[in-house]
């Protein structure tokens, strides 16, 4: 058995989803589509229906009813493995409904379980910090326990910030802290790094898988703002996104 040989295993058992459809008659792009545009190639549409089947049956499981609460953004990459054939990654943006998981979507970039459970731990203490002030009736410890939750929380996001770790196409790291640092888009908002698209890119450089077409859609009721309805396609978010895959990304 070569080498190729094994690592074309290696993605059999991977994440990529193989395409049911019949692509080989579809135009394949030279380069990946703008993240932010609104054009979306047509081997990224037909990887959004399949992996929206996907979620059809699989999210019977997560006991989350997309029909009453909240929607959330979904997202497939087009990819191109080792032996030159197609398959597709997918995932959810920010957490799973219900601390759900599912094994065939692609995860954060942060496991927490190489830190010790250090965010756990930290938001553990958050709480209790909390019921504290709550149970507190001496306005002198409620304040000084208020500045002490505020510096902790601070501390526990700039923490989480230098945890996230992305790799552009060249194959140089860097967390998310030292993307935004001295940057135009100022301080990064909460939760960057877990959107769909930088977790889809991410995988994709780290399984030696060339990114070819991504799609981002909403599933779900509608958003508060109404502006992603159900099976809309939308572009990456500016304020979270653009800056980490703009290092990604960037020629």
């Amino acid at each position: 058995m070569t080498f190729v040989d094994l690592l074309s295993r290696k993605m059999n058992n991977s994440l990529v989803f193989n395409f049911n459809t019949d692509v080989s008659e579809t135009p394949i792009p030279n380069r990946l589509n703008n993240p932010f545009g609104l054009e979306i190639p047509e081997i990224g549409r037909i990887a959004a229906n399949e992996f929206q089947k996907f979620i059809e049956l699989e999210s019977k499981n997560w006991e989350y009813d997309f029909s009453t609460q909240r929607g959330k953004m979904f997202g497939v990459l087009v990819v191109q493995k080792i032996d030159g054939s197609l398959g597709y990654l997918g995932t959810m943006s920010g957490e799973f409904p219900g601390g759900k998981t599912c094994k065939r979507f692609v995860p954060s970039v942060f496991d927490e379980s190489k830190t010790d459970f250090y965010l756990t731990k930290g938001m553990t203490e958050l709480t209790e910090i909390g019921k504290t002030i709550k149970n507190s009736t001496d306005p002198k410890e409620i304040t000084k326990l208020t500045e002490l939750r505020k510096q902790k929380s601070h501390d526990l996001q700039q923490w989480l910030f230098e945890h996230y770790i992305f790799t552009n196409k060249y194959g140089k790291a860097k967390n998310v802290a030292t993307i935004f640092a001295g940057s135009e888009y100022g301080n990064p908002p909460a939760a960057t790094g877990e959107c769909a698209a930088p977790k889809l890119i991410q995988y994709a450089f780290s399984n030696n898988l060339k990114p070819i077409a991504l799609a981002e859609f909403w599933w779900g009721i509608p958003s508060k703002s109404n502006k992603r309805k159900h099976l809309g396609f939308y572009p990456a978010c500016e304020d979270k996104c653009r800056g980490v895959l703009g290092f990604m990304l960037k020629n």
